[in-house]
């Protein structure tokens, strides 16, 4: 008899972003483990399946290549903080921010301290990041209606390399939940959703 091959250790972590303020970043419990499993099957990423968490603060951030940031409510990022993250993501990391509804107000000035000299910039439909293993010709998915707008995708480039991309008017971590945590979202909601957040996964980790 052949032994079993040994399990392959995980290639790498992605985390969700303790932040302060009061705001609920621990928003959507289910998201990220599903965001995760899907990739793995479609992308053939060696992922760890549960997600890990970080503060800004900590020398930590810098090993994961993609960090998720949800909530409804209110951010605060100190100095110190703000100066970390921003050389997490000059470094080569990415950032996504996703509005959970309520976000947009608090998370806008708090990453002007990140990045004082840029302005978020809706992306246009053809940038990569719509177009990654799966194709988004019309930008993002829309998982929830709150106040009949449109979805957008946000970005901050640094020397012309996307490092956060902002998803408003979207919420595409709903989108990763568990099937029947939102008694309103379709199975085919759900995976359009997984299916971007794998477009987003994929664009962190090759940066193309």
């Amino acid at each position: 008899m052949t032994a079993a091959a040994a399990p392959v250790a995980p290639s790498f972590r992605i985390a969700k972003l303790h932040y302060g303020g009061g705001g609920d970043w621990y928003a959507n419990k289910t998201s990220l483990p599903n965001l995760i499993q899907f990739c793995n099957q479609t992308l053939k990423t060696n992922i760890a399946p549960d997600e890990a968490t970080v503060e800004l603060d900590s020398p930590e951030l810098f090993t994961y290549p993609f960090v998720h940031m949800t909530g409804h409510g209110n951010v605060s990022f100190t100095d110190a903080e703000a100066k970390n993250l921003r050389r997490y993501l000059i470094g080569g990391g990415f950032l996504h921010i996703d509005d959970n509804y309520g976000l947009d107000k608090f998370i806008r000035p708090e990453m002007k301290k990140v990045f004082p000299e840029l302005e978020f910039v809706e992306l246009p439909y053809s940038h990569p990041i719509y177009h990654q293993k799966f194709a988004f010709p019309k930008g993002l998915p829309k998982v929830h209606e709150h106040d009949g707008k449109r979805p957008q995708g946000f970005g901050i480039l640094y020397k012309g390399r996307l490092v956060c991309f902002y998803t408003f008017e979207c919420d595409l971590g709903n989108g990763w939940e568990d099937l029947g945590t939102y008694p309103e979202d379709t199975p085919a909601v759900h995976e359009a959703a997984l299916r971007m957040g794998a477009n987003l996964v994929a664009y962190a980790l090759t940066q193309d």
